[in-house]
């Protein structure tokens, strides 16, 4: 299990009152970006969708927030909230992700990072909270697909045991460029899970600084 005590950030399961500020991010993040409605159909009616949101905490520094143009369908859930007084989610996010159970099979189907917090470790923290999740809902391995060009994200999946198990033709329908499959190592093993351990505590220590 992660400690977040230790950290500036933590990470917990996803809820429609985040949707807002995961939208706002996944337009940041993707060409091809899934809509509100995807999202709040994965949380209430995908019952093999697991998904998480990054929060700052402890006082950690917060990211500037510009609102981004609310689709009708966000403004409608805004006035329901109002009418029925839910208050809204913490806020700001600073990254999301999720993943699919399949049989014995987690695929992640997304991840991503508010633009004013990458490269600090939080996508890390997600892919390792997902790993976890994953095996505590009984996945033996995890895959994702890849775009082909994204060197930054296929290092870090390498650098979580992930391997080029394929690859799909055309299938980012932006551009048609290919994406690998990645496969991590059975997550049981117990090598695997020294080797998550030992790059658990390397974040520890980076995001603790």
């Amino acid at each position: 299990m992660i400690d977040y005590s230790r950290l500036p950030y933590r990470v917990e399961p996803m809820t429609s009152y985040d949707l807002d500020a995961v939208m706002e991010i996944e337009y940041a993040s993707f060409s091809a970006p899934w809509s509100a409605r995807a999202y709040d159909y994965e949380l209430h009616y995908n019952e093999m969708a697991h998904y998480y949101v990054a929060r700052p905490q402890n006082g950690a520094a917060r990211p500037a927030v510009v609102a981004p143009r609310r689709s009708w369908w966000q403004r409608m859930l805004g006035r329901a909230r109002a009418a029925n007084s839910v208050p809204a989610a913490p806020a700001p996010l600073v990254g999301y992700g999720g993943f699919w159970m399949m049989v014995d099979e987690a695929h992640v189907s997304t991840i991503a990072t508010h633009p004013e917090w990458r490269r600090r470790g939080i996508g890390e923290l997600l892919l390792l909270a997902m790993l976890e999740g994953a095996a505590e809902v009984g996945a033996r391995v995890v895959t994702l697909e890849v775009r082909v060009s994204n060197e930054s994200a296929r290092a870090l999946y390498r650098k979580y045991g992930f391997e080029v198990a394929g690859a799909r033709k055309n299938y980012y329908s932006d551009n048609g460029e290919d994406a690998l499959i990645m496969t991590t190592p059975t997550l049981t093993l117990a090598e695997y899970q020294r080797t998550l351990q030992g790059l658990k505590d390397t974040l520890y220590a980076r995001l603790s600084q």
